[in-house]
């Protein structure tokens, strides 16, 4: 016989830490829905984001390197499944949620626009006045206003805990709808999982990604000490590894480390803070999923190395800039001319505003498409070869 889902919601009680966010526990959807009866509430909140048009287009995204520039760089897409993958791992040694984190780092890049960072610089810059442009808070848009293939409901109707996940960089959560307490100071264990393994992931992945483009080398990586300690561990271990496999195996001893540091660390810290519960988490003053002080340390020394050394490289940046002129040309011809959002983008002028409208339309687009509706729109000359 097939479990119940108040079996499958008591297996995931007994197996989870009294201060896990427990899918029985959900504060709910926006717009309240029977349950599933196999699947727990963030099973059913993850197939909805993995069904969702936008996740399709995180393919055709920019990670570092402008989309289509090599055949194994790392797409937005291929970050997002690494993020989610790094989530679970921590979650399960920590005896958390895996599918709250799982379903938070699937969503967690959905708002991002073509051409990564350089691509949200430009468009908050177009929305000046129009209350700018930030790709976390445009993921949540997404998943509340603008994905919304079900006839019941617009958006995509997902549980507060997953809301809440996406809400980075806040200093003050928002309650749960309907409820008439104040906001807090920390989310979920799980989300806070989820914003340090999507840190650990795009700079080790990015890192990779800079070696193999020749735009940044060993050599220099050795007056980082993170880099010079794993890298001096791996050459131990493997004296006969050399060129690229034993670079990536840096890189994937770097990964471990950052890893193992995270679950130990924040076990001693939750621990020590004495929480019983999801919601003593909550009322934390500050964050318990953290790095060692010292590890915070050495990877403060690796972003400023990457900042510095490949993400304003000039030929990253030279292309990046070309790219986000683009953006540009095409978000002022749409403001110029709205019938040219077409007619279901064009009827949400009215309740969102011409520049939200627009700004919503070129975020959703991948690079690719980016470039074909400049050409489209602006035939001579060639986009990025000017």
């Amino acid at each position: 016989m097939p479990l119940t889902l108040a079996e499958l919601e008591s297996q995931e009680a007994s197996r989870l830490a009294r201060y896990a966010q427990l899918s029985r526990d959900s504060a709910g959807r926006t717009r309240p829905q029977a349950a599933h009866a196999y699947r727990l509430c963030y099973q059913r909140d993850r197939d909805r984001v993995l069904r969702s048009r936008a996740f399709r287009r995180l393919e055709y995204k920019t990670q570092v390197f402008l989309n289509g520039t090599g055949d194994h760089l790392r797409t937005r897409l291929t970050h997002t499944i690494e993020v989610a993958a790094i989530s679970r791992t921590i979650a399960r040694a920590l005896a958390l949620n895996e599918d709250l984190v799982e379903v938070i780092a699937l969503a967690h890049d959905l708002g991002h626009p073509p051409f990564g960072h350089p691509g949200e610089g430009t468009l908050d810059r177009l929305m000046t006045g129009h209350g700018g442009f930030d790709h976390n808070e445009q993921s949540q848009r997404i998943v509340e206003h603008i994905e919304s293939p079900y006839p019941d409901f617009v958006g995509l109707n997902l549980s507060f805990e997953v809301i809440e996940g996406l809400q980075k960089h806040r200093a003050f959560y928002d309650p749960p709808v309907g409820s008439d307490a104040g906001g807090y100071p920390c989310p979920s264990l799980e989300a806070q999982i989820a914003n340090l393994a999507d840190e650990i992931t795009y700079y080790s992945h990015d890192l990779e990604d800079g070696l193999d483009a020749r735009l940044i080398t060993a050599a220099q990586l050795e007056a980082i000490p993170l880099w010079a300690d794993e890298a001096a561990k791996v050459r131990r271990a493997h004296p006969a590894l050399e060129g690229r496999e034993q670079l990536s195996a840096v890189v994937r001893a770097i990964i471990d480390r950052e890893v193992e540091d995270v679950v130990r660390t924040s076990a001693e810290l939750i621990a020590d803070s004495g929480v019983r519960s999801a919601e003593d988490v909550r009322r934390q003053p500050e964050n318990l999923i953290r790095y060692s002080a010292s590890l915070l340390e050495r990877n403060q020394e690796l972003r400023k190395f990457l900042y510095q050394n490949l993400y304003f490289h000039p030929e990253v940046s030279g292309m990046n800039q070309r790219a986000c002129r683009l953006l540009e040309e095409v978000f002022g011809a749409y403001l110029a001319k709205p019938e040219l959002l077409g007619r279901a983008t064009a009827e949400r002028v009215g309740n969102d505003g011409l520049h939200r409208t627009v700004c919503d339309y070129l975020s959703g687009m991948t690079d690719r498409y980016l470039i074909e509706e400049h050409r489209r729109l602006f035939p001579l000359p060639a986009s990025l070869g000017r």
